[in-house]
């Protein structure tokens, strides 16, 4: 870690973008061959980091999330993370991590200090129609979902983003910073749908990344409109088309535990 999250939280607004589902070898790939033009402005000269996450499907891996565990690099070491929860005996907390106090999750930790804490749900863990959907979104001062930011709607990057830039540019948050976190819905099963084919593949995954790419394009510029704002875009955990036998998520194949991530200053228009 090289950020200094003191320098940041505070005077900064901060996204945390999840893109639920991307593995991270398609992810670099993808990355590798040119085909993420608006992401590769923000990412680093080799790509996207490798990290092992937390959890092997939305739920275990966001309640990580949301304690302060991003994924982890894949390399040997301590790590230290970027924003943490007072914790007696953290090996993973250093003089560049934010430290929250007094709180039990990082958005609670936002909302004490002045932050608006805004959630734009994607899967079915975020969608409030049950307890278990309302756990999540919960946290949040704002929370919105709709049936189109699901994962069945083929423009659901698109309404989740044109419903940040709505929040993001209200008069009454022109004086607030704004912690903001949406969870990406769209590459996720199915995504069939963006190769016009039946079913869901390595390459139809990779199909609805490049998808995401274009659409996030309107929620940097916002950003960047509204002034100082750091970003963190990660992968919640990867799946398997067949690997090895292994279909879907929530299993430990490598495929699962292995997510790209990337977090960097947008600057100012």
């Amino acid at each position: 870690m090289s950020t200094d999250m003191n320098d940041i939280v505070g005077s900064h607004d901060v996204v945390l973008i999840t893109l639920d589902t991307l593995r991270f070898d398609v992810a670099q790939e993808e990355f590798a061959a040119g085909r993420l033009p608006n992401l590769a402005r923000f990412l680093p000269q080799e790509g996207w980091e490798e990290r092992f996450t937390p959890g092997t499907f939305t739920y275990a891996a966001h309640c990580a999330f949301f304690a302060g565990f991003l994924p982890t690099p894949a390399r040997p070491g301590n790590h230290p993370r970027l924003l943490s929860l007072q914790f007696d005996g953290s090996e993973t907390t250093d003089a560049r991590t934010y430290v929250f106090h007094g709180v039990d999750n990082i958005v609670a930790g936002f909302a004490g200090i002045g932050y608006r804490t805004i959630c734009i749900g994607g899967v079915g863990f975020f969608n409030m129609h049950n307890p278990l959907g309302q756990a999540l979104p919960g946290l949040f001062a704002e929370r919105y979902w709709r049936r189109e930011y699901g994962v069945t709607s083929q423009r659901s990057t698109n309404l989740q983003v044109e419903l940040a830039c709505q929040r993001l540019t209200v008069s009454e948050l022109a004086q607030q910073r704004v912690f903001l976190f949406i969870n990406i819905s769209a590459i996720h099963q199915p995504n069939c749908h963006y190769l016009g084919t039946t079913e869901d593949s390595v390459q139809s995954h990779a199909a609805a990344l490049r998808y995401v790419d274009e659409a996030l394009v309107p929620l940097w510029q916002t950003l960047a409109r509204r002034g100082d704002s750091f970003a963190i875009v990660c992968s919640d955990h990867g799946t398997a088309y067949g690997e090895d036998g292994y279909v879907g998520h929530r299993h430990g194949h490598p495929v699962v535990m292995r997510v790209p991530y990337a977090h960097f200053r947008i600057p100012r228009a």
